[in-house]
């Protein structure tokens, strides 16, 4: 494989090269992190505050159950598979900034249009799934690329912490979007307001964006002059495997553990289903439980991140007994236990939303993340796929059949975690003696 002319790349994708190699030049690393997490607040609200509200703005405009759920599960297909593509683009282009404003613009363009779609008479509807499948487009191409400028940013502050810190943030904006958008459609009565409105953390996401971007130059570039020991500590048979573009052994097998653990966390969908088809909570209470598992999730990535840093992965063996813990207690009859097993299902998304990530970025060499992360995403969104029809199926025949399930499969989890972990500790003792 013909390796990309950095030099060239340099002239045409970055807009201060004088900046390149110097994270943080002008800021910290840590100020480079929560600059993303502040991108990523910014753009939660525009996104996650449009699919709290998709439904209904889709049945408005004469779209049928059917549609709404081709859409919606279309569009979430698209938002993980589309990253294998865009991933291997970034890493085979060096244009990760580029991706990075095109996916974010996407977003910021879409859901804000949303707000004309009732005034365009029969082509609102077709509007609105063009613009709704067009707003995850954007995040499946700005995603691999974005995680991995990310991941060269916190690998100076430790890669737990930096990508703790910046889920907790994203997750600020995962509440804060679907309140802003509740408190505009009850204030006008109509849903297009609420969309239009989101045009304003749209504007601040790509505005933060923008100064981190000339803040931090481009590391990944600059990645052989500056990249710390710990980054640099892979194995001769990774190094083989990035100069033909294939990804480390060990990545591969972490996949496998990461899927299982996705396949055994049940959806919210199904908790929810339950909380309220067995009357456990009022329809009513739902959305503030799903509002606490998020605060969950925020305090479990800051808190599992830091335990990263310190234990060298380890941390990572807790995830799958907090997973088959969720159905013991989420599926409860009694109202404190199912919120209990809510909360602690909201923790696990937060170390699967975040210290796992850093884990990835410890396995595969820089040149390879953004790659990585697409193939990554996209294991994760099959293995959800399949954990989402798994538990819908055995919680309709037999909830102790579903915990069973569960449980089997984070015994698989557990048993290729621990092969990872062994694994890359020994990749690194034994490239420890040739850093320089």
């Amino acid at each position: 494989m013909r390796k990309p002319d950095t030099g060239r790349q340099a002239s045409t994708d970055l807009a201060a090269p004088s900046a390149v190699g110097a994270v943080g030049r002008s800021w910290s690393p840590w100020r480079a992190v929560v600059g993303f997490g502040v991108v990523s607040l910014a753009a939660d609200m525009v996104y996650e505050g449009a699919r709290s509200i998709t439904g209904p703005l889709l049945a408005s405009l004469g779209a049928s159950a059917v549609l709404v759920g081709l859409i919606s599960g279309a569009g979430e297909a698209m938002a993980l598979l589309l990253r294998v593509v865009s991933g291997s683009w970034a890493d085979r282009s060096g244009r990760y900034w580029s991706l990075t404003f095109a996916g974010y613009a996407l977003t910021v363009i879409c859901v804000p249009a949303l707000a004309i779609t009732p005034f365009v008479a029969g082509a609102g509807l077709a509007l609105a799934c063009v613009l709704i499948l067009g707003e995850r487009v954007g995040k499946a191409v700005r995603s691999p690329a974005k995680t991995a400028l990310l991941a060269q940013a916190a690998a100076a502050v430790g890669l737990g912490r930096g990508f703790g810190v910046h889920q907790a943030l994203d997750q600020v904006g995962a509440v804060a979007g679907p309140l802003l958008v509740a408190a505009m459609a009850a204030a006008t009565g109509a849903i297009w307001p609420a969309m239009a409105v989101l045009v304003i953390p749209g504007a601040v996401a790509l505005l933060v964006l923008l100064r981190v971007r000339r803040s931090m130059g481009d590391p990944i570039e600059s990645r052989d002059e500056t990249v710390s020991t710990e980054a640099t500590a892979v194995s001769d048979r990774a190094r083989h495997s990035r100069s033909h573009g294939r990804l480390p052994s060990v990545f591969w097998l972490f996949a496998a553990a990461s899927a299982a653990t996705t396949a055994g966390l049940v959806t919210f969908a199904v908790i929810s289903y339950h909380l309220t088809q067995d009357h456990v909570v009022q329809v009513a209470a739902v959305a503030l439980i799903y509002a606490a598992a998020m605060a969950a999730e925020a305090l479990a990535a800051l808190g599992s991140g830091w335990l990263f840093d310190r234990t060298r992965g380890r941390v990572l063996v807790g995830l799958p007994f907090l997973v088959a813990a969720v159905p013991v207690l989420a599926f409860a009859g009694s109202p404190l236990i199912a919120i209990t097993g809510v909360l602690l299902w909201g923790a696990a998304g937060g170390v699967l939303d975040s210290t796992v990530k850093a884990l990835v970025a410890d396995l595969v060499p820089a040149s390879r993340r953004a790659t990585a992360y697409g193939v990554f995403a996209a294991v994760q969104g099959a293995a959800a796929i399949a954990g989402g029809v798994m538990a819908g199926a055995l919680y309709e025949r037999s909830l102790p059949m579903l915990i069973a399930a569960v449980a089997a499969t984070q015994v698989v989890a557990l048993i290729l975690l621990i092969t990872t972990l062994h694994r890359h500790q020994k990749i690194r003792a034994e490239t420890a003696p040739n850093v320089q």
